[in-house]
């Protein structure tokens, strides 16, 4: 599915994110990202570093004090973001657009058990009675193929494992119903069987149907084997810009050097390489 198939979810023209240094100089962090997204998945990929995250917070609004954010346009469904009051965002954050952090650890509540949070997530956004809140976080749990909801909502973050704890934090993201999702490395601490199961969840979502919410995706990751084999879409990002943007299937004709130079450190299963081949950058994509 392209963009061109349906009106667009989030408009994203000429985003800026900085941050003063030590002087108090502005920094900028995310330089001129541009891209619009349909009802489909979004990968953004590159190193550490190079402003994924960032982007997916200034766009939801959970950049950190200090930051300044400014954007020729950023708009989720005609809601022109930039101009939104602190509580319109809220209501638009967990509501109808959501994100899964990078590490569940840090991201539950340690004191609260795991169907108490849930639940809490959606009376924030939707007028549910408690007994129906917590119904509905048992089927949240369940949606995300969690075996035996009601024991599990019954437990503490520290008593699930890693990859139990991103199906929770995605259930939690999702119980409120949300129309765009920004999953942060939701697979980077998973063994390579849960993350199929996680995976297989995320594309289920984002599938329209009686199988699918058909919701918006954008997938943040440093696997490009990843975003090429589980997303329609891929932009390529470097020092804070987008390098390159092409479909996935097309990732392996990549024109730009940095994206070439990346899929020329992926490891090639009978073909030893020594030494590894590493990146020659160029001061010329800092420009």
């Amino acid at each position: 599915m392209t963009t061109t198939d349906k009106p667009a979810l989030l408009e994203v023209q000429d985003l800026r994110v900085a941050y003063p240094d030590r002087e108090g100089r502005l920094q900028e962090v995310v330089r001129g990202v541009s891209f619009t997204l349909g009802r489909e998945r979004l990968g953004i990929v590159g190193e550490s570093g190079s402003g994924k995250s960032q982007t997916g917070r200034a766009i939801l609004g959970l950049t950190a004090p200090g930051a300044q954010v400014t954007a020729q346009r950023l708009a989720f469904q005609g809601t022109d973001l930039l101009r939104a009051t602190p509580a319109e965002r809220r209501a638009l954050r967990g509501g109808r657009m959501a994100m899964v952090l990078q590490d569940p650890k840090f991201s539950l509540n340690p004191v609260m058990r795991i169907g108490a949070q849930i639940a809490e997530t959606l009376r924030a956004h939707r007028p549910v009675s408690a007994r129906q809140a917590q119904d509905q976080a048992l089927q949240a749990l369940a949606a995300v193929q969690i075996d035996d909801p009601a024991r599990v909502a019954r437990l503490y973050p520290h008593e699930v494992s890693g990859g139990m704890g991103q199906r929770v934090m995605i259930a939690m993201m999702l119980v409120a119903g949300p129309e765009l999702l920004i999953a942060d490395e939701p697979t980077s601490a998973l063994d390579v069987t849960v993350q199929l199961e996680v995976l297989a969840i995320l594309d289920r979502l984002v599938r329209s149907g009686n199988e699918g919410r058909g919701m918006g995706l954008v997938f943040i990751s440093h696997d490009l084997r990843l975003v090429s084999s589980f997303c329609d879409r891929v932009l390529v990002m470097y020092a804070g810009k987008v390098v390159e943007e092409l479909a996935s299937a097309d990732l392996t004709k990549a024109q730009h050097p940095y994206t070439q130079g990346l899929l020329n450190c992926l490891p090639q299963l009978g073909a030893p390489r020594h030494p590894l081949p590493t990146l020659d950058r160029q001061a010329a994509w800092l420009l």
